[in-house]
Parts: C-alpha cells; sequence; structure tokens
C-alpha cells in the first residue's frame, strides 16, 4: 500500500455492537481486511452471539438482529483466533481507538484474556482531522470525499474495506504526513507534532531516566511517563484516569516483561489512591 507499512500484517477492522457503550455493549458481527507480511490477502468476518437481545435501534443501523446471530458462537469462541490476526499488527480504522479497540479489550477480560496488543493502530478518524480535511468527518463522508464507494455502510466488512482504501487515499494525498515511522505517525495521530516526543517542548523521552530494563517506563521529576504504544509519552496517572483497562494490560506479562517494575508501578498507582 505504502512503502511504511511493507512488511507488516496489516488489518483495517470493525465492529456492528449492540450498542454504543465500550464498557457494557457487545459485537455482534466482526471483520477483519488486509493483507499478511508477504502480501497474501486476509478477508476474515463472523457473527457473534451477543447473549442479549440486540436493541431495535442498533439493528436498524447495522441490519443484524436477534435471528440472524441467536445460532451463532458467543465471542469466546472466535477469541484466540482474533487475538492471533490482531496482536502484533498494524490496526487500521475509523474512530477505532475510542470505540472499536476498547470495546473489544472488554469483550476479551469478560473471557478472562489479556487483549491483543496491535503494533500501532492507524485511526483514519484521527487522520483526517489531524490533517484539518474538511467536515464531516463520518466514514461516510470522507469515502464520498475521496471518492471510495460505501454502498453498505454499516456492515463491518464493508465499513473496515473502506477504511483500508481511505487510509491509502490519505496517504497518498499527503505523503509528507506520513514521511516517519510507524510508531511517530501513530503518535502524530493521537498528540500531533508538539507532543511527538515533547522534545520541542523540552526534555524527550530518550532523555529520561528509563525504569525497566527496556525502557517502555521512564521517570521524570516523580511521574512514571510511558515511553511506548498508544499512550506514548503520557503520565502513568493520567492513563489510569482516562484508560484503566490499559493499566490493567500493562502490569500483566503481556505489557511489561520485569516483574520488579511491574510491582514498582502498582505501589504507586495505589499511593495515589486510585487503585
Amino acid at each position: 500500500m505504502v512503502d511504511v507499512l511493507e512488511g507488516h500484517r496489516v488489518l483495517s477492522f470493525d465492529l456492528e455492537t449492540t450498542g454504543v457503550s465500550t464498557m457494557n455493549d457487545r459485537i455482534v458481527q466482526v471483520a477483519l481486511v488486509g493483507a499478511k507480511a508477504n502480501g497474501d490477502s486476509i478477508h476474515y468476518e463472523n457473527l457473534v452471539n451477543p447473549q442479549r437481545p440486540i436493541p431495535s435501534g442498533a439493528s436498524r443501523v447495522h441490519g443484524i438482529f436477534d435471528s440472524n446471530v441467536r445460532s451463532e458462537p458467543v465471542f469466546k469462541h472466535y477469541a484466540q483466533e482474533l487475538y492471533d490476526l490482531i496482536d502484533g499488527a498494524v490496526i487500521v480504522g475509523h474512530n477505532a481507538r475510542r470505540f472499536d479497540m476498547p470495546l473489544l479489550d472488554n469483550e476479551y477480560f469478560r473471557c478472562g484474556m489479556t487483549p491483543p496488543k496491535p503494533l500501532v493502530l492507524l485511526d483514519t478518524l484521527e487522520a483526517v482531522r489531524r490533517l484539518k480535511i474538511p467536515r464531516p468527518h463520518n466514514l461516510g463522508a470522507q469515502c464520498a470525499r475521496h471518492g471510495i464507494d460505501l454502498t453498505n455502510a454499516h456492515d463491518a466488512v464493508a465499513d473496515a474495506a473502506a477504511s483500508l482504501l481511505l487510509l491509502w487515499k490519505v496517504m497518498r494525498n499527503h505523503p509528507a504526513s506520513f514521511r516517519r515511522s510507524l510508531e511517530d505517525i501513530e503518535q502524530w495521530l493521537i498528540h500531533g507534532d508538539a507532543r511527538k516526543d515533547e522534545s520541542e517542548l523540552g526534555r524527550s523521552l530518550t532523555d529520561l531516566t528509563p525504569v525497566d530494563p527496556q525502557g517502555r517506563i521512564r521517570k521524570q521529576d516523580g511521574r512514571y511517563i510511558l515511553g511506548f504504544g498508544r499512550h506514548r509519552s503520557s503520565d502513568l496517572e493520567m492513563v489510569l484516569r482516562e484508560d484503566s483497562r490499559y493499566i490493567d494490560w500493562l502490569l500483566s506479562p503481556k505489557g511489561l516483561e520485569d516483574e520488579a517494575t511491574r510491582d514498582l508501578l502498582r505501589e504507586y498507582l495505589s499511593s495515589i489512591g486510585d487503585r
């Protein structure tokens, strides 16, 4: 697609759900569309029994009714194969950082499993906002603006494929903004250039004292700063307030390999009275 993506498993991701609560609603359809690192295509889609009635308002949006999912497997049936696809992949999605990924994470937590961790998440909603592309910024409007056919909107497969095409169009039309590493692209999408590494505002992450052997956690003025992932450059206390599920993942061996660092952070978080 674009040079920076070559050599990576790249998957566009979309969910249809019982509603808009990332904490309480459930998946009724999941789709992943893209390619393996060697270029072989991936097309994954399944209906999921949410184990609860689908509200009529949600069904009117995505066209999936109780009768469509009643005999389908529950999420846990798909959990491992989804994990194997998403973990370590470049994931693309429209509003995926605030909706699809948190909702997916909570499905894993309900199963007693650690959620998959993408290499990076490239959110096309963040991209069109960061590039100041004119509103509206919803997927349908942006597809129309960029000449992408989305005739079956709110179907997970169609939306996933459209999001992937939208990313390609945006990267092609604004190449200068994407001439950076995948990790830096993700940080630019989240924070803009000013917070990429705080290098223009003060000390960079690499100047801060590493806490763990891998340098994933840094320390500055008594605060712990994340040195990787979707919350890179963020204060640990702020992440706890805004994304507590991420903290749960971070304090597992999947997040931080060093047990001593995990214990240190648990003690720190306990001391600030939020855990």
